[in-house]
């Protein structure tokens, strides 16, 4: 019997995508499905598909971070809104590729790391010796990352991942995939639990 599996395609910059990762592995394991980590380049997927963060209408943008503050609360997880938003994830996003190309175990470590350093800690990381600190407390040697960040199998692996990401529909983060059925945002969790149930 194939186990179900539910592809995440994310990126830490992104409070909606920090609320689905609080929720989907637990979801996973309830549903015996595998949650398969799909890092990709947000600012990417926007670039290539016109889109943009809601952020950048600013009533929008209020709007949706009190949604998201409604969710953290029903989800019983801490979340902050981070003062130094948007975040310039193309080094993180780099970093955690280079987990999924160089040591695939340490993946889901490395993205709760710097999930919890933006969303939780209120971390400022676009500054980068703040962001290796995070990373360096969260397991993860600033030397080892700095290779990862600069090893062109690992900026090929991204690019490759978001231009699939993009290939096959998405827009916008987070995005997961079950048996070929796309689901955006961390507000259709409940959807995805049905689509793994049926």
């Amino acid at each position: 019997m194939t186990t179900q599996q539910v592809e995440f395609f994310y990126d830490v910059g992104s409070p909606a995508s920090y609320l689905a990762w609080t929720q989907l592995p637990r979801l996973c394991e309830q549903a015996g499905a595998a949650l398969v980590l799909r890092p990709m380049l947000l600012g990417g997927v926007f670039q290539a598909t016109g889109n943009a963060s809601p952020a950048a209408v600013p009533p929008k943008g209020s709007y949706v971070f009190m949604d998201l503050m409604r969710h953290a609360q029903r989800y019983g997880v801490p979340f902050n809104r981070n003062p130094f938003f948007p975040i310039n994830t193309l080094t993180l996003m780099r970093a955690i590729a280079g987990a999924q190309v160089h040591a695939p175990g340490q993946v889901a470590a490395i993205t709760d790391g710097a999930f919890k350093a933006i969303w939780v800690d209120s971390l400022d990381m676009n500054d980068a010796h703040v962001a290796s600190t995070a990373l360096a407390n969260a397991g993860f040697p600033s030397g080892e990352v700095a290779q990862w960040v600069s090893d062109p199998t690992v900026k090929a692996h991204l690019k490759a991942t978001t231009e699939e990401a993009v290939a096959r529909g998405v827009f916008g983060a987070p995005t997961m995939f079950v048996d070929g059925q796309m689901f955006f945002g961390q507000d259709r969790l409940d959807w995805v639990r049905e689509a793994l149930a049926g």
